[in-house]
């Protein structure tokens, strides 16, 4: 019993935002009851439902969808407000009618705008409501203008005073997450090159790298929405996002130069320094993940200069020695994309340690960074 509450406790520790996310919400969903019953506004449903929409996982993100959300149910509301006053209608033909009138544009102004999707519900409300409950349709648009207005600022107000979780500090985690996938990646890849690897084999070894990608871009947007408002500080986003995108078009170039296994006797000689770069790579950047993660420490790249060093060394002895001249042309394409690729995945780490410095407060351990 002891082992499976350590264990559900160790599970919790590394769910901090999640659990911080669920609080969040939470609260925001109480308070906007309480003050739309305290308001005596209508429906406190809707209240409490925007509230739960516009408490996202961070500051940036709450700013944008509440930001949306608004946008999209007040032109929402002012349409259908205005077209239930001024078109006349009796009966369940012309309220249909009335409904495509107040469905069609909106769904399709939200068609183009995805973020004012929130017009169509609201102008259908709107219009409905009043229908049900023989209300005004004017009491309808400014009781659902309200509810909702309660229910966005106090979204918004929890995220930015209960458990509040800046964009900046989830680049960290993301970045770091995205780092680890590429580890594993680029080390079942360098181990490819002795047997080859189909297609299929290729999508398995990067399945969730271009997903955690995504996630790490939109982060990078809430981030820079965060100090756009001045609501946080941090290292400009741009430069990481672009190292770790480079970092991933490598790992699919050798991905590409994997797919045909190297002559025997080029991976007898290539085998004991592409392990060495495999070692060195993947450590390199499993250490900067969890010193992002951590945002401190430093991380020597040292090693993976050594070890490039010596494997473009041992390259060009097999091409002074001629054992290129003779392999087929598909494989020799594929042999010099795998060190042009190596040589790129060089300067990106190096770049990537300049922004792990900047990121970790720490200084960078390249030449280049020495000299600076």
């Amino acid at each position: 019993m002891m082992a499976f509450a350590e264990r559900m406790l160790g599970s919790l520790r590394g769910r901090k935002t999640q659990l911080a996310l669920a609080v969040r919400i939470a609260v925001a969903a109480v308070a906007a009851y309480a003050i739309a019953r305290a308001l005596h506004l209508m429906l406190p449903l809707w209240a409490v439902l925007t509230s739960l929409i516009v408490t996202q996982m961070s500051v940036g993100r709450s700013l944008k969808a509440t930001r949306d959300y608004m946008v999209g149910t007040v032109g929402g509301a002012i349409y259908g407000g205005t077209i239930a006053m001024l078109i006349p209608h009796s009966g369940e033909g012309g309220l249909l009618a009335l409904l495509v009138l107040a469905v069609a544009p909106m769904a399709f102004i939200g068609a183009i705008n995805p973020s004012l999707s929130a017009a169509t519900v609201t102008a259908v409300i709107v219009l409905l409501v009043p229908a049900m409950n023989h209300a005004d349709p004017l009491d309808s648009t400014i009781d659902r203008l309200c509810e909702v207005t309660v229910g966005a600022l106090t979204g918004l107000v929890v995220s930015f005073l209960v458990l509040p979780s800046r964009a900046v500090s989830q680049i960290r985690i993301n970045a770091a997450q995205l780092l680890e996938l590429l580890a594993a990646a680029f080390a079942e890849l360098l181990a490819g090159l002795t047997r080859g690897l189909d297609n299929d084999a290729l999508h398995r070894i990067q399945d969730g790298i271009g997903t955690a990608m995504a996630s790490l871009h939109a982060t990078g947007l809430e981030a820079e929405r965060e100090r756009a408002t001045h609501l946080s500080s941090g290292p400009d986003t741009g430069p990481l996002l672009r190292t770790v995108q480079r970092l991933r078009h490598d790992v699919v170039m050798i991905g590409r130069a994997s797919v045909v296994p190297l002559p025997a006797n080029v991976q007898a000689r290539l085998a004991r320094p592409l392990s060495d770069v495999s070692s060195a790579i993947v450590d390199y950047m499993r250490a900067a993940a969890v010193s992002l993660r951590s945002g401190s420490g430093t991380v020597d790249i040292q090693p993976v200069d050594a070890a490039l060093q010596a494997y473009a060394a041992e390259v060009a002895a097999l091409r002074s020695e001629g054992l290129i001249r003779g392999v087929p042309v598909d494989v020799a394409e594929r042999f010099f994309a795998l060190g042009f690729s190596l040589e790129q995945m060089r300067q990106n780490l190096n770049d990537l340690d300049r922004c792990h410095a900047e990121w970790c407060e720490a200084p960078a351990t390249t030449a280049a960074g020495a000299k600076g």
